[in-house]
């Protein structure tokens, strides 16, 4: 059966459908907004896993380039492996509706949205997560849903709910927010700056237009939701519970009251599990899976009722701490900045690489294509945990947690014309116990400043926890992992002294008040402007001078007429420029001209020749030139870069000439004065020199 929801967002109808597409489905609707289009599918296997103790959920978010009317590039003429910007959209789909499934349910269960129409001025990701969630709630898959999601940007102080692209770029906020009628689920995005009040107020508005959509999917399910499959919670075997509490719950206690370093308390947990799995192995066969679960639950009981009861964490620090902070600048010699960050057991190594505008990045994709001048690269290797694995290409997390912190630092970055390089920052995160992509924020701000770019001030980060147990709750101050993976919420926040530049939010739990969300903004804010302070006593603005081993970098402007001429036929003329002088030379449509050398004094010859190259000879102005050409009735003098004259026979000298080549031979340097321009022609003298200087002479 085919229908159809509609509502207004942000002044045009969003509809849902479903009925008509992709119906051997669990669930699938086809979401527009304007004239972009998302198909959304959800589907589950029939039975989970023997065996399986998580759930394996799977979201993709493709964009078909057919979708606004383009053929792939690459010689394949396909879509590839999924872009950074569909792996972004995969997780703000997977991260609200992840919480939203019971705890019981393990039966794999796949996500698939494809963008099939885009108009180019609506992006598709929020409204594929609207879909995905009205896919899963009209299905038979257990979803304690609906959620939903919008993107709020603010222009002159007025918010905006799903703003075009255009919009997105004269606002100072772009924030994703989902959640379900009545709480805040997840929160992602960028500001210039703006203040903690400034965001709250940016949330409410989102739940005002999330409520609408909720509301829309529930009518939808209303008219066409199948009955949710039964989920079977496991059988807890009481006495098995009974007597692992009684083996290991004074041990475990002790452990979770002793401040331990990372090693040890996972030394510790491993030495306890063993004990009791060895003691209760004849009684309870088979059944070391089951225990370990029994122990993981305790473990987290014991941590959240110390929070809550006593204000007291795993390391020993109040619920506001932050762990000992170190840094170290410019311990790499041969990059052109760097910076060694240490925040408690979690470490960054963070480099700055400077390039010429060869080394953008291009981005193509729905939208039309562009460069970026800023990239920030996180890579988390294996060994950051004390673990082996496999080095293989980037994950989603490593993409996501990049991405933020590049979000985070990129509005501080001094504008093209004051600082044309394009810039990497790349963080390798040595070792992580807690929110290494905030430690990523600090580090690279460091080693912006260390790299002696003009960065306009310095950004830090920090995570922000919940351990929430009905009406009681405590937020906790830059995180630990055991925190991260133990508690409900993972919050960070990015900023300077003025105010946020980047934030991002998951929760565990089916949403959050704006009281809980008011207290960690304000607790998140103390605790950056004391991770600031640390990083201005280390480092408070930028080196005065680049790296000795960074490229140097001259821009000028030329009128566009003039951009033909410096790249010349077939480029021979830009490509000359580029092996006399040893530069690299890049100019845009707009007449800016770049020119990359490893020394100023190259790039600054360079730029004087384009000077001489684009200037307009001007009659009575005197020229240093060079002969070029020897004929019967004169001479042919290069008096500028690719501009020839004529000094005749008769301008040479006051006296009579009868050769030319009395005077000169190819290739001499001579000093001639422009007399006239006629039909593109230049007219030059020597003689008139020669005039002046006795006049002069006589004179004296």
């Amino acid at each position: 059966m085919l229908v159809i929801k509609e509502v207004e967002i942000g002044g045009k109808i969003l509809s849902i459908e479903t009925g008509r597409f992709a119906k051997q489905a669990n669930g699938a609707v086809m979401v527009r907004f304007g004239d972009t289009m998302v198909l959304v599918s959800a589907v589950m296997a029939e039975e989970a896993k023997a065996e399986q103790d998580f759930f394996p959920l799977q979201v993709e978010y493709r964009e078909k380039t057919s979708a606004a009317g383009k053929i792939p590039g690459g010689f394949i003429k396909r879509e590839g492996r999924p872009t950074e910007k569909e792996i972004l959209s995969s997780r703000l789909i997977d991260r609200p509706i992840r919480p939203l499934f019971p705890n019981e349910f393990k039966n794999e269960t796949q996500v698939i949205a494809f963008v099939l129409s885009h108009d180019g001025e609506n992006d598709a990701d929020v409204l594929a997560a609207v879909g995905a969630s009205a896919a899963l709630t009209i299905s038979d898959i257990p979803f304690d849903g609906p959620c939903a999601e919008v993107r709020v940007g603010r222009i002159n102080g007025e918010f905006i709910v799903n703003p075009t692209i255009k919009q997105i770029k004269e606002s100072d906020v772009e924030l994703v927010v989902a959640g379900t009628s009545d709480s805040i689920m997840m929160v992602e995005g960028e500001s210039k700056e703006i203040g903690e009040q400034d965001l709250l107020d940016a949330l409410k508005f989102a739940q005002t237009e999330i409520k609408k959509l909720v509301n829309l999917q529930l009518e939808l399910k209303a008219e066409v939701g199948r009955q949710k499959r039964d989920v079977n919670a496991p059988v807890v075997d009481e006495a098995l519970v009974k007597d692992v509490m009684e083996l290991a719950y004074g041990k475990f206690k002790e452990i979770v009251h002793s401040k331990l370093a990372k090693e040890e308390r996972s030394a510790k947990n491993k030495e306890l599990a063993a004990f009791v799995k060895e003691n209760l192995a004849e009684k309870y066969p088979e059944q070391g899976k089951v225990i370990g679960e029994i122990l993981h639950d305790l473990e987290k009981d014991l941590m959240r009722k110390r929070i809550l009861e006593e204000g007291i964490r795993l390391d020993g620090r109040n619920t506001t701490q932050i762990r000992p902070i170190t840094i170290e600048l410019g311990i790499l010699p041969r990059t052109h900045g760097s910076a060694l960050f240490t925040r408690g057991e979690t470490q960054s190594l963070t480099t700055v690489t400077l390039g010429t505008k060869n080394d953008e990045q291009i981005i193509d994709g729905l939208f039309e294509e562009y460069t970026k001048k800023f990239m920030l690269h996180y890579n988390f290797p294996p060994f950051s945990v004390g673990e082996v694995g496999r080095m293989t290409g980037v994950g989603r997390r490593e993409i996501g947690h990049g991405n933020l912190a590049e979000r985070a630092l990129k509005i501080l970055m001094p504008p093209e014309d004051v600082f044309p390089y394009t810039v990497r920052v790349i963080s390798d995160i040595l070792e992580s116990n807690g929110s290494s992509s905030m430690a990523t924020v600090c580090a690279g701000s460091l080693s912006l400043m260390d790299a002696g770019i003009p960065f306009q001030k310095p950004v830090a980060g920090i995570a922000m926890g919940l351990v929430k147990e009905e009406d009681k709750f405590a937020i906790l101050s830059d995180i630990l992992g055991n925190e991260d993976h133990l508690g409900d919420m993972d919050f960070k926040v990015a900023g300077t002294t003025n105010g946020i530049t980047a934030f991002q939010m998951d929760i565990k739990i089916q949403g959050i008040s704006f009281e809980i969300m008011e207290k960690a903004l304000h607790q998140a804010k103390e605790g950056r402007l004391h991770i600031l302070g640390i990083m201005n006593s280390a480092i408070d603005k930028p080196r005065e001078q680049l790296s000795s081993f960074a490229p140097r970098l001259i821009t000028m402007k030329v009128e566009t007429d003039q951009i033909g001429l410096i790249i010349g036929p077939g480029g021979k003329t830009i490509q000359g420029m580029q092996r006399l002088f040893g530069v690299d030379i890049n100019i845009d449509d707009f007449g800016t001209v770049s020119i990359a050398s490893p020394n100023k004094e190259s790039a600054t010859k360079c730029k004087d020749y384009i000077k001489q190259l684009t200037a307009t000879p001007e009659v009575g102005e005197i020229y240093d030139g060079v002969i070029t050409k020897i004929m019967d009735f004169g001479a042919f003098v290069e008096i500028l870069p690719g501009k020839e004259g004529l000094l005749h026979i008769s301008q040479i000298d006051n006296k009579r000439v009868n050769k030319v080549t009395d005077y000169y031979k190819e290739g001499d340097k001579v000093t001639v004065k422009l007399l006239k321009v006629e039909n593109g022609k230049y007219s030059l003298s020597r003689k008139e020199l020669l005039k002046d200087n006795n006049s002069s002479n006589a004179g004296n």
